[in-house]
């Protein structure tokens, strides 16, 4: 020992080197041990209550190449999607993730992708272009049902999908008698861009949606329900700058939009078939025949709600959308499904006066649900202004009352309404009919 301190008494500097290193470098590997773990602890929270795996478009990070920068963390407008584990950015809560791609553009060193689907689960998507157009030809998809759901991609994904196809038509000019430029196919956020931007290229358009109104998903949200966005720029119109806002507010929104660029949409129509011939698309709706050289669908992946296929489900007391909570009070109600928009119709509807709500849902945890719902549910729950019905499953509809497995055994409740509220189904079909590839992916861009 002695001669160890001898020999650093001949070297002052390295004895410098060594104290500096044990004031510095220890107590950083310490911090970032314990950031570590704690990150670690959250992603075991999150399989614990099903979190973890994602349901759509997620960020899939390749740790031989993250330097552990910690941009994608911070670039993250969801919150806790993504976390460091020794250095290396890995997903915690994926099921939340809306495939924003801020933490993709962050990373100083490409080490993110937005991937569809996981290796075990897989997600349905149609085969779509850089460009947006399909293998089919002349026929574009654009928004949610290319993995698009966030409102601001969307927007973009509109604008820039009618943007190419009128590059093209600039490059090839086509006229022919009763034949449009495009048919633009759903007046969500996707379709109201593209519409604004038919017009302003000057485009032959029509725009068509099959509800009474424009807003695509938006309406079938509840009333009151606060809609996540981000600023976007809308063709003709400008930018819309607020981050957060209601189903009310950007309900009107869109109308003020459609005033003011007097963009023409034909409401409750709906499409029915499309038919190559070769240089136009020969497409039937609700009304009419419609000929026309581009089709973009900006249609949702939902298609038409699911429905549970059983016994007294066409009963008139059970539903597929909850528009207006308010009409609802002193009712037993009945609300299934396990997303944002069932927790949400609940909160709703136990918020009216002497409704008797029951939540049922298959899972073991609300996993497609955003954290914020997820807590108010179980403090309603917890004071008992929701019955909550963890793995359960609905049976039969027989008059006021339901059949629900429960567990092990099968329970009765009584209900003067229900809710389905279980997502849709993506329309595959019809999609393949028009001869569109929709492939299943598996953690694949």
């Amino acid at each position: 020992m002695e001669f160890f301190l001898s020999v650093l008494e001949g070297y002052p500097v390295l004895v410098s080197a060594i104290i500096l290193a044990s004031i510095t470098v220890v107590p950083y590997l310490i911090h970032e041990r314990r950031k570590s773990n704690k990150v670690q602890a959250a992603i075991s929270k999150a399989k614990k209550l099903g979190l973890w795996e994602p349901v759509t478009m997620h960020p899939k990070v390749n740790r031989d190449v993250c330097i552990g920068s910690g941009a994608c963390v911070s670039a993250c407008p969801e919150g806790k999607i993504l976390g460091l584990v020794d250095n290396k950015s890995m997903t915690i809560c994926a099921s939340e993730c809306v495939g924003h791609g801020a933490c993709a553009r962050a990373c100083p060193v490409g080490a993110i992708e937005l991937v569809f689907g996981t290796e075990r689960r897989g997600v349905d998507i149609p085969q779509v272009h850089p460009n947006f157009e399909t293998n089919v030809k002349r026929l574009y998809i654009a928004g949610e049902l290319g993995g698009m759901g966030l409102i601001r991609n969307s927007v973009s994904q509109g604008k820039e999908a009618v943007g190419y196809i009128a590059d093209e038509m600039k490059g090839a000019p086509y006229k022919s008698q009763g034949v449009i430029d495009i048919l633009i196919v759903g007046a969500g956020p996707a379709g109201l861009s593209a519409t604004l931007m038919a017009k302003k290229e000057g485009l032959n358009y029509i725009a068509i949606e099959r509800e009474d109104e424009a807003g695509g998903a938006i309406l079938s949200y509840p009333r009151a329900k606060v809609v996540m966005t981000s600023p976007a720029e809308l063709p003709i119109y400008g930018k819309v700058l607020k981050k957060e806002i209601s189903k009310e507010e950007l309900m009107a929104l869109w109308g003020d939009i459609a005033a003011k660029t007097r963009i023409k949409i034909s409401t409750k129509e709906a499409m029915i078939s499309s038919e190559s011939k070769g240089e136009y698309f020969e497409v039937k709706t609700s009304k009419r025949t419609i000929l026309t050289r581009y089709l973009l669908l900006t249609i949702g992946r939902r298609g038409s709600p699911r429905k549970l296929d059983v016994p007294g489900e066409k009963s008139p007391k059970v539903m597929y959308r909850l528009l207006e909570p308010e009409r609802y009070a002193n009712q037993k109600l009945l609300v299934v499904g396990g997303g944002d928009s069932a927790l949400e119709s609940a909160m709703s509807l136990a918020s009216q006066a002497g409704n008797q709500v029951t939540l049922s849902y298959r899972g073991e945890a609300f996993s497609r649900a955003k954290a914020p719902n997820r807590a108010r549910l179980d403090a309603m729950a917890a004071e008992g202004k929701i019955n909550v019905l963890y793995q359960s499953n609905v049976l039969k509809f027989r008059g006021d009352k339901v059949d629900i497995s429960h567990g092990q055994k099968v329970i009765q409740v009584e209900f003067d309404f229900a809710f389905v509220l279980a997502g849709g189904v993506a329309p595959n079909d019809f999609l393949k009919k028009a001869g569109v590839i929709v492939e299943t992916k598996y953690g694949t861009r």
